[in-house]
Parts: C-alpha cells; structure tokens; sequence
C-alpha cells in the first residue's frame, strides 16, 4: 500500500474495522469521530486546495492537524475541551495508521506528539430544589406533550441519565413493579440499573398508560411515535426553562442543559449523604475520581466541615490615613 494511495483507503478502514468491528465503538463515538475527520477533510481541502479522496498522508502533517485546531477555536469559537476532543479522535486514527504505514512512523509521531490544551477546570452547576420545583410544574400536563415532558423532567431529576439514555429508553428497560428501576446501556457500553421512587414510579406508570404511538416502543417518543433528536429534546427543556423563570427568578442565572439535571440528580445524592463511591455506579462514571467534582461544588458541605475545625486567632485592626503631606511625597 503506498502512502500516496492509502489515506482514503486507511480512513475507511480505521472506521469499519478498528471502530466499528474490534472495538465496538458505540454510535456516539463513531459520530463524534466521523464529525472531527470531515472538518478536518474540509480545512485541508480549503487549505491545500485538493479534494479530500486525493490527499496523500504525507498532507495531513503536523503543522496542518495544529493548525486546523487552532482554526476551531479561533473561527468557530469552540472550547479548550472540545479541542481536545478533536484531537483525540485524530490521534486514535494515527496511532492505527502508524501501525499500517510503518514507513511514515515520524510524521506521524509529530502528530501524536502534538499536546492537549490546558484549560480552566469549571466549577459545575445544578438546580436547587425550588428551581427543580419550578421546572417541574412547567409543562402543561393537560396535553399529551405536556404529560411526555413533565415524565422525562422527573426521571432526568432522579436518575441523572444522559441526555442519549433518555431519548433512546424503550419501555422494555422501565420496571415499574417490584424493584422499579431503569436499566440502560451507557457510555463506554456499561450497563446499569437505577431504582425510581414511588413518585417517578407514579408518574412513569401514568404515562405509559397512554395511547402508543409509532411501534410504542419508545418511552418519550416524538409526535410521530419515533425517538426524539437530542436536539429536539434540548430545545422542550429550553422552553420549559424558559417557562420555570417566571415563576423562579434564580434560574434566570443559569443555563439548564440535560447535563445540569444529571448534575442536579448527583447533588441531591451527595446532599443525602451518600458516598462518592455509589454516586459514580449510579451515573455510570468510568472512574470514582469523575464524581470529585461533585464534592468540589457543594459549598454547603464545606462550610459544615469548616464548622467543625478549630478557627485560628485574628484580630481586626483599623485603618488609619496617612499623613496629607506624607502621602503628598509619597505620590510624586
């Protein structure tokens, strides 16, 4: 395979073999990685000036896999972190293309070599219960679209599910019985089951009395009875927030994204006091370190634990000005 011939061929494989066959990658993966490779074909086009099934892999160097990071970020105005997210991608694809093409093992090593960004470590944001209140008598459960909505909001609240878990539950992983509880496949392909309480329960039960539409598989379904788009989803969250500020002034301040709810079910659990530990399996993190950062946001908590410390002796003293024509001096 030469160099000149194999980048389109390579890509191809990296996707349907290393991806998709031996790594079982899951859909979000595969897109996420699929969006990186054709905004990066679309830069090297504009900047080389050659379609994407002509380009050598010799082209996409270095200094251009640099230089289209930093055009991510200077024109499109995207995070450090979703940088770095691109970069990912393009380093799983050379990392297999080293292995394929030995003979470019040194370009290639360039790209590899090419650092992450560093980046503020944001403090995460949640709902309080007022604001969760709010938003949970936003939806107008006289409609069917209302009652949909209003089920979801809640289920987001308790559960934490992201945002792909609760547009792709089917009624077959709801347990309203004995033991009620969701059971989804999650990032990174875990499984993992998490109880309801009689409330959701209640609410989820009601709703799935309803009149199915499409296949009634889909447990929050569009209009038409498919899964709703994940942007679809977003925008009714919008709108219910939009909604919840008229009556909850304090969530004017904050974003409500699908995530916030996860936060939110997480902070609820750590305000409960329950352990880190439990926190990170219910949300199905990869590592127990993920769920520090709950920790770090509850300034509740660390006031409790600054009550019970041993305070150090201060005492206040009182400003005096300085002399007028000392300060005078002073200034020249």
């Amino acid at each position: 395979m030469t160099a000149a011939a194999s980048f389109a061929t390579l890509l191809t494989r990296y996707f349907t073999q290393r991806l998709i066959q031996q790594r079982c990658a899951s859909p979000h993966t595969i897109s996420s990685y699929r969006d990186t490779f054709h905004l990066l074909l679309l830069f090297a086009k504009t900047r080389l000036g050659k379609e994407p099934s002509q380009l050598t892999i010799e082209q996409i160097d270095a200094p251009l896999v640099s230089a289209f990071l930093d055009d991510l970020q200077n024109r499109r105005g995207i995070s450090a972190r979703s940088r770095n997210l691109r970069l990912t991608a393009i380093r799983s694809f050379f990392r297999f293309a080293a292995f394929e093409l030995p003979a470019q093992s040194e370009p290639i090593q360039r790209i590899l070599a090419i650092p992450c960004k560093r980046h503020v470590r944001k403090q995460i944001h949640y709902l309080t219960r007022p604001e969760v209140a709010a938003l949970l008598a936003a939806p107008d459960r006289t409609t069917w679209s209302g009652r949909r909505d209003h089920a979801w909001l809640l289920l987001a609240v308790q559960t934490g599910l992201r945002l792909s878990e609760l547009t792709g539950l089917t009624r077959q992983a709801v347990q309203c019985g004995a033991g009620a509880h969701v059971h989804v496949l999650g990032k990174g392909r875990k499984e993992r089951c998490t109880p309801l309480t009689k409330q959701t329960t209640a609410v989820l039960q009601a709703w799935l009395k309803e009149p199915a539409r499409g296949d009634g598989q889909i447990v929050f379904p569009n209009r038409q009875g498919g899964r709703m788009s994940n942007d679809g989803l977003q925008y009714l969250l919008a709108q219910h927030a939009k909604m919840a500020r008229q009556d909850c002034p304090s969530l004017s301040n904050k974003k409500v994204s699908p995530h916030v709810l996860r936060h939110t079910a997480a902070m609820e659990l750590l305000q409960a006091g329950v352990d880190t530990t439990v926190i990170s399996l219910w949300l199905g993190h990869e590592s127990v370190e993920t769920t520090h950062v709950y920790l770090e946001a509850d300034l509740a908590m660390k006031e409790k634990m600054l009550a019970k410390t041993t305070a150090h002796d201060g005492t206040p003293s009182v400003y005096r000005p300085p002399d007028a024509l000392l300060a005078f001096l002073k200034a020249l």
